[in-house]
Parts: structure tokens; sequence; C-alpha cells
């Protein structure tokens, strides 16, 4: 792999590990302040803060699987890891490696809570529609996946998507 593929490699690390601390930080911030019903309003009746530990998946669905979840979660990972790899040794992708590293970080961050407390801290609630209550690596996953699919029907050729499958044609420095 060329030199600066190996920069380009080290310079996402660096973003994951910074991603993934701002979603614990974020999370350690809301646990400190928030708990026991102090809400914090950010627009009356549209946006706030408020404290939600999160025992299942998203949306609070697969309540108490942690096990599963952890478990699936690790499959994941790794896919999005290898897949990463994949794309590295490959001359353009910058879209779907960022999009990795986004997937990466937001995975890592809940699966982290998951591990050290057995649920997924959640804090950011959109009142005016009534979301569910998410956080920060949910915004990673969510614009990831939403970028991805963009990327794919506007930007990606069909053939492109045989790298999405682990043992798809290998198209090495092809872009």
């Amino acid at each position: 792999m060329k030199k600066w593929k190996w920069k380009q490699i080290l310079l996402h690390g660096i973003l994951l590990v910074l991603l993934i601390f701002l979603d614990q930080f974020t999370k350690h911030l809301a646990g400190a302040n928030l708990t026991g019903g102090r809400d914090l309003v950010i627009w009356d009746h549209v946006f706030r803060l408020t404290y939600v530990e999160n025992f299942g998946a998203a949306f609070g669905t697969m309540e108490n699987s942690r096990v599963f979840l952890l478990v699936t979660t690790s499959i994941l990972m790794i896919y999005i890891l290898f897949l990463y790899v994949r794309l590295a040794a490959r001359n353009g992708y910058r879209i779907l490696r960022s999009c990795c590293i986004a997937i990466l970080a937001g995975g890592i961050g809940n699966m982290i809570d998951r591990v050290r407390l057995g649920y997924v801290i959640d804090f950011l609630y959109f009142e005016l529609i009534d979301f569910p209550v998410f956080n920060v690596a949910d915004c990673y996953i969510t614009c990831a996946v939403a970028v991805l699919m963009i990327s794919m029907i506007f930007i990606y050729k069909e053939s492109d998507m045989d790298l999405l499958i682990p043992f798809g044609k290998d198209k090495t420095n092809e872009s």
C-alpha cells in the first residue's frame, strides 16, 4: 500500500478515536447533569436534553437482549472494519471509507456503554415530533447510512457494490 494511504488510515484512526471520545464525553455529561429528571430545555416544546437508559437497540426495541446486541454489534463492527480495510487498498471510495469510520465510531460508542453499564445512555430528544431519545453515536450511524445510501444511488456504479460483499470481485486499484 502506498505511503499516502497509510497516512490516510492513520488519520481515519485518529478521527475514529476522537468521535468515540466525543460520544462518550457527551454521555458522561448527560449522566452527570441530567439524571433525576433534570431536563435541559434548549428550545421550548421543540428540543431538550433528557437522560434515558436504553436497555435495547434503536428506539428501545429488543429490550433486555444485551448478549444478542453485543454479539451482533461485534459481528457488524468486524464486517465494517473488514470493509474499510478492503476499501483502503483501492483508489477512490473516500465516501465509503468515511462512512465506515462513522458507523464504527457509533457502534463502538454504544457498545462501550452496553459493556460498561449494561445499557446505552440516550439524551437528545426532539419533543416537537416526539422522536425517540437518541445519542451522538446514533447520529454518527444515521448520518453515515444516509450518506452511504445517497452515494450508492448517485455516485457509485452497480459494479462498485461488489466491494460491499465479503467475497465480491476484487477490483484492486480501480476507482
